[in-house]
């Protein structure tokens, strides 16, 4: 599911592989659960994913930890969708590679924040990518006004005064920031990968070119040199299950009943979703300061997805 930019709420999927389509969940087999439902399981999916992920820092750190996920996700699209390398052009190739750095850089980037703010805290700060791609992209000056409540939400996080001590960490929010550009360069390159490539081929190459140059990162940022124990395997398994396949398979079976501003609303709840999952499996309590800015960017969210109206098809959009 390429990011469309012209549809001006897709939330970030930093932690996930990417925004195509991913074979999983069949449109028939979960035909007899609603769009919204299949949207709602898909961000729990992710986030808890995100939380997971978190957890093999320990181990790993960040920089290990996102080689992992991210060599484990290509692996898998690469059995899925089995790219034809005969076929590869230089112009796919001249898609393909800044794809795959800007999906690198994201993840490296959000891994890195993940690793000094609260889960909640990353996803929320991060929005700042596709809402800037909203402003941008947008002839509206409502949707102005969406970015600038989204902003305030943002300002909520900084660490001022006497709380500046004890507060979130200022590097771990300017990563956030960094995530979120970089997120907006994936979505548009997502959206032009998702021209060239008629199916997931592209997605799958891209995956490839980010793990590849995650690789040596990996190897030289990991707390255990990269010594990948069975243990570590199977978390990493795990999550990229929790933040790839099943996410994405989901969320293909839904677009195909859903109207895209009904989905853009229903994920901008993943701020608070992430915000549960972090509480729920890292114990990270957050402080009612930052709860009001999560509250603030969610409704930024979601009334920038709810202003944008068109209720074409999902089945007849590009996918």
């Amino acid at each position: 599911m390429p990011v469309n930019s012209s549809v001006p709420l897709q939330l970030p999927r930093a932690r996930a592989a990417g925004t195509q389509q991913v074979k999983g969940v069949s449109a028939k087999r979960a035909g007899g659960i609603p769009p919204t439902a299949l949207v709602l399981l898909s961000a729990v999916s992710l986030e808890f994913g995100g939380a997971l992920a978190k957890m093999l820092f320990v181990a790993l750190g960040p920089a290990g930890a996102v080689t992992v996920r991210v060599s484990l996700a290509a692996v898998t699209l690469l059995c899925i969708w089995r790219p034809n390398l005969r076929h590869v052009s230089r112009s796919y190739i001249g898609t393909v590679m800044p794809f795959g750095l800007a999906l690198a850089a994201m993840n490296l980037t959000f891994y890195l924040a993940l690793s000094r703010v609260p889960l909640g805290v990353a996803v929320t700060v991060e929005l700042v990518g596709p809402l800037g791609v909203a402003a941008v992209n947008s002839r509206r000056w409502t949707d102005l006004l969406w970015v600038l409540l989204a902003a305030t939400g943002i300002a909520a996080f900084a660490p001022i005064g006497i709380e500046a001590s004890v507060g979130l960490d200022p590097l771990g929010l300017g990563l956030s920031m960094l995530s979120g550009v970089f997120t907006a360069v994936y979505m548009l390159l997502s959206a032009r990968t998702g021209r060239v490539f008629a199916n997931g081929s592209g997605l799958a190459l891209a995956t490839a070119v980010a793990a590849i140059t995650l690789l040596p990162i990996g190897i030289t940022g990991a707390e255990t040199g990269l010594r990948l124990h069975p243990d570590l395997l199977i978390v990493g398994a795990a999550v990229a299950l929790l933040s790839s396949v099943v996410p994405y398979s989901l969320e293909l079976a839904a677009l195909r009943r859903l109207p895209t501003r009904v989905f853009g609303i229903l994920v901008s709840l993943e701020p608070a979703i992430a915000a549960g999952a972090g509480w729920l499996v890292l114990h990270e309590h957050l402080e009612l300061r930052s709860l009001i800015g999560i509250a603030l960017v969610t409704a930024a969210s979601a009334g920038a997805a709810r202003a944008h109206r068109g209720t074409c098809s999902p089945a007849n959009e590009q996918l």
